[in-house]
């Protein structure tokens, strides 16, 4: 008889890996790191348990926008008061802070909870090519 295998906390090795965004369609780069981040990438996923990778993300700022997405998609921010609705375009939001198009979309993919925000927490975003995990020997993976 077969039995499903579940991950135990000990039993799982931290990893690290580094996805360059230069030019990948925002979408499918946000579902590759949803699913490192998730552990789904890896035989020994468990639901339950953070079986994920450390996430490393350069060149956000280069992040491809299909189709007319520069021009016409809009971000909504929420300042808390009445009207305080504020639309911005993505040309906008690539100007003022391109790491938001990965962390919105990626967060979009993550379960909402406590598991989920624990695997977004392992997620960093950089704009340009330089980032100050190099200690950690990211594995690079190609998209």
């Amino acid at each position: 008889m077969k039995t499903t295998y579940l991950a135990k906390t000990g039993e799982i090795t931290g990893r690290c890996l580094l996805f360059d965004a230069a030019d990948v369609p925002l979408g499918r780069l946000a579902v590759r790191i949803a699913d490192a981040l998730r552990g789904k990438d890896r035989p020994t996923f468990t639901p339950h348990i953070d079986t994920g990778a450390f996430v490393i993300v350069v060149n956000a700022a280069k992040v491809k926008l299909t189709g007319t997405k520069e021009q016409t998609k809009v971000y909504q921010d929420f300042t808390g008061y009445r009207s305080g609705l504020r639309h911005t375009v993505a040309a906008e939001i690539r100007r003022r802070n391109p790491e938001r198009f990965i962390r919105d979309a990626v967060w979009g993919m993550l379960p909402k909870g406590r598991l989920g925000r624990a695997q977004f927490r392992k997620l960093r975003v950089y704009a340009g090519a330089e980032h100050p995990h190099t200690a950690q020997l990211p594995e690079t993976v190609t998209l």
